[in-house]
């Protein structure tokens, strides 16, 4: 696809302005979001206009105009072309998300990692989702495994709120259990020692806590699922460095355990990285 958009621009820009462009760029239902740099703003119609040429589906063109950031790990967006709305509805193994992507986070690129933990799920367990969004981790497990429940945790009021559509969506009631708040104190004050894996896709958060994943296993122990963002150089490895961290700081806590299984998720940006890391806590 990336091929081909850049063929369907080199027709209408200089062979010299495509260097300025993203060529890649995230497709949430019928929503494409894709982010300009100062020299291509100027080109966002055609760029828009080529992203809904190769993607039929695509019925709006949204551009990233900030960084992700802040509790809700929002970014702001501008309208571009087509409909004008940020309200989609996402298809993805077999599960359907509504999100508006103004208000909430998702990311369609962690659909790998949704279905491997899913996949992982033993019969009857309880999974804690400390960090759940509108609900995407917590839907899959749902729906491709036979878990007992998924206490789904989010401290943003509207990912809840679409959350409970999802759950009604993807009929999953009763096994998806939406929460709203800190998921520091919903563990310490409702769910402690309940997980038989704990969920922290937050990369911003899942180091301050670590404790309180913990906290939410049961007391014969379980799996942790650690995402982080580690910068690495090109002679270093960013799933080790990550591994040096989180070992440092479970020893510190007396906490018996190992890590079976580590790697890069995604590359979020030059010599950044999103590492997951699956803990074994014994």
């Amino acid at each position: 696809m990336k091929r081909r958009l850049r063929k369907i621009l080199s027709v209408t820009l200089p062979p010299e302005e495509l260097t300025y462009i993203y060529h890649s760029y995230d497709i949430v239902g019928d929503v494409a979001i894709i982010r300009l740099t100062d020299a291509s703003k100027k080109y966002s119609q055609i760029i828009a206009e080529a992203i809904m040429k190769v993607h039929k589906n695509v019925k709006t063109v949204l551009a990233q105009t900030s960084p992700i950031c802040g509790d809700f790990r929002l970014r702001k967006l501008e309208f571009v072309a087509g409909e004008n709305k940020t309200v989609a509805v996402h298809k993805e193994s077999g599960c359907l998300f509504s999100v508006d992507v103004e208000k909430c986070y998702f990311s369609p690129r962690l659909f790998y990692e949704r279905m491997r933990i899913a996949k992982q799920v033993g019969n009857r367990e309880v999974v804690t989702n400390m960090f759940a969004g509108v609900g995407c981790f917590s839907i899959v497990i749902a729906k491709h495994s036979n878990v007992k429940k998924v206490h789904s945790i989010d401290v943003n009021r509207a990912a809840i709120q679409y959350m409970q559509e999802n759950v009604r969506l993807n009929r999953v009631y009763g096994k998806v259990i939406p929460i709203l708040g800190d998921a520091k104190e919903v563990i310490e004050k409702r769910l402690c020692h309940v997980a038989d894996r704990v969920l922290m896709p937050l990369p911003e958060k899942a180091f301050k806590y670590l404790p309180y994943a913990l906290l939410a296993l049961k007391k014969a122990g379980g799996r942790i699922y650690y995402y982080d963002s580690e910068h690495a150089k090109k002679n270093e490895n960013p799933v080790e460095k990550v591994k040096l961290k989180v070992t440092e700081k479970l020893e510190s806590l007396s906490v018996a355990f190992r890590i079976p299984f580590g790697r890069v998720v995604r590359t979020t940006s030059p010599n950044w990285y999103q590492v997951v890391l699956d803990i074994a806590i014994k």
